[in-house]
């Protein structure tokens, strides 16, 4: 029997109620903000993507090799992630590559990954079969044509995806020159801003963390082990990304745990800390104190303070040592904000020049913690879903979770977070759809009239993200 290919399904109205009337509304409310720039004050894409301007590799370097979401989900089917060119394995033939996510692809059904891959495949290589063994080489094919095509290279697609600002994370010791040629070149009309990434100089357990300490500081020219100075270097490189137009400082921590010290204990812990002999317990409080200290920073300098917790980084030690981090094995722990924030929130917590995001991936901290917090604390923002929670059913389970207790207006907006380049306006687009249908339920409902629901969903996608992030 000849193998009859699966169209890929695109419905213009995806994500939207199946109610025809509440179906319209959502309609109307999307196709108000579907053309609407895209803001992404928080994300992982590497300033020299744009920078450089080449053309993608390959299908398989542009939507696997780096995607954990994908990768991860390949493993747990049994596939080696050394087969996929994962990390630090050795480099795979990409068209195989491709075969095995093509020959897997209904692993992906009713997952994120299906659903914005679905989206890229369709609307931007113009795929019009399913992959499968059957088509993965044509699809394969019609990729590559089109990544030869200089449409395809990352500043065409940056302009074709609407971008107006884009924000890379990047290390604190960073000369950003990177972005200061973006800036200054009059070819490229784009907005990329960095984001101050301090953890691994506030966390004595990080890899190489007397090592960062010591070229921080000389950078700064003080001595290793002077806490005073350390504090002085910390806030002379967050000035350094301020005038190269940042306006962010983010954090990820594995919980978001504060402690209020005074200098002397501080500096005493830190003292130990780059002599190499604080233990696991002393580590946790120096680490707690910084990120309070990093909270009166960004209350000093304006840059938004945003906290990314809850993470069990490399949960597979086999998998660590072969591939390297980043690669699909990290998974979410409990959080808990309310207790460990609240020395933070004692001390900064009133000051008008901190913003505070407050992120999760245990989405039970929510309507518990998340939205009573920034329903009291003007400091305090709820942040968008995140990774394995920026998928459709959970972002409704967020709105509905956060948005009875703090309403629409207490929220950063949509942020996508992503490495993944072309997957931004998949996400985005996502969001908005969510929002409408969310918001069209309510006018249905009676519960928010038509008026101020088109001026809600707007908000969402434009206004909120400005002022949440000082844009």
């Amino acid at each position: 029997m000849d193998h009859v290919s699966t169209p890929l399904q695109l419905d213009p109205d995806r994500l939207l109620p199946a109610d025809p009337q509440t179906r319209s509304i959502a309609r109307a409310l999307y196709e108000s903000v579907a053309q609407l720039p895209i803001i992404s004050p928080h994300g992982h894409v590497a300033p020299s993507l744009l920078m450089d301007d080449e053309p993608f590799s390959d299908p398989a370097e542009l939507f696997i090799t780096h995607d954990h979401y994908v990768t991860r989900l390949l493993h747990s089917a049994g596939v080696d992630l050394g087969a996929l060119g994962v990390g630090r394995s050795a480099p795979v033939d990409p068209r195989h590559a491709w075969r095995i996510l093509a020959e897997n692809w209904h692993l992906l059904a009713g997952t994120a990954s299906g659903y914005w891959l679905t989206h890229e495949l369709a609307t931007l290589f113009d795929i019009r079969d399913e992959p499968s063994a059957e088509t993965a080489d044509a699809s394969y094919d019609a990729i590559a044509t089109r990544l030869a095509d200089p449409a395809y290279r990352p500043r065409a697609l940056f302009d074709r995806f609407g971008i107006e600002v884009l924000a890379t994370t990047d290390d604190p010791m960073d000369d950003l020159s990177v972005h200061a040629a973006l800036a200054a070149d009059p070819t490229f009309s784009g907005r990329v801003l960095p984001t101050f990434r301090p953890d691994a100089y506030l966390d004595p357990t990080a890899a190489d963390f007397r090592a960062r300490i010591a070229r921080l500081t000389e950078a700064n020219g003080t001595a290793p082990d002077d806490f005073a100075g350390y504090l002085s270097a910390l806030e002379a490189r967050r000035a350094h990304f301020v005038a190269h137009g940042a306006v962010s400082a983010d954090h990820g921590v594995r919980e978001p745990y504060t402690v209020d010290l005074s200098d002397d204990e501080a500096s005493a812990l830190y003292r130990r800390a780059v002599a190499g002999d604080l233990d696991a317990a002393g580590a946790r409080e120096f680490a707690g104190n910084m990120l309070l200290r990093m909270a009166g920073m960004s209350a000093r300098d304006g840059l938004v303070m945003t906290i990314h917790p809850g993470v069990y980084r490399n949960h597979s030690s086999a998998t660590f040592d072969r591939f390297g981090p980043d690669t699909g094995h990290d998974i979410p722990i409990t959080t808990t904000y309310t207790g460990n924030l609240r020395p933070l929130l004692e001390r900064h917590g009133l000051e008008p020049g901190l913003h505070l995001v407050l992120f999760a991936v245990d989405e039970t901290v929510y309507s518990r913690e998340v939205a009573p917090l920034a329903g009291f604390y003007s400091s305090v923002f709820i942040g968008a879903p995140w990774w394995f929670l920026d998928a459709p059913d959970a972002v409704v389970r967020f709105r509905s979770a956060v948005t009875e207790t703090a309403g629409f207006y207490r929220g950063s907006g949509f942020i996508d977070d992503t490495r993944a380049f072309l997957s931004i306006p998949a996400r985005h687009d996502m969001a908005r759809r969510l929002d409408s249908a969310f918001l069209a339920r309510l006018v249905r409902e009676g519960r928010v009239s038509p008026a101020a629901a088109e001026r809600i969903v707007t908000d969402l996608v434009d206004a909120l993200p400005r002022k949440v992030f000082k844009l």
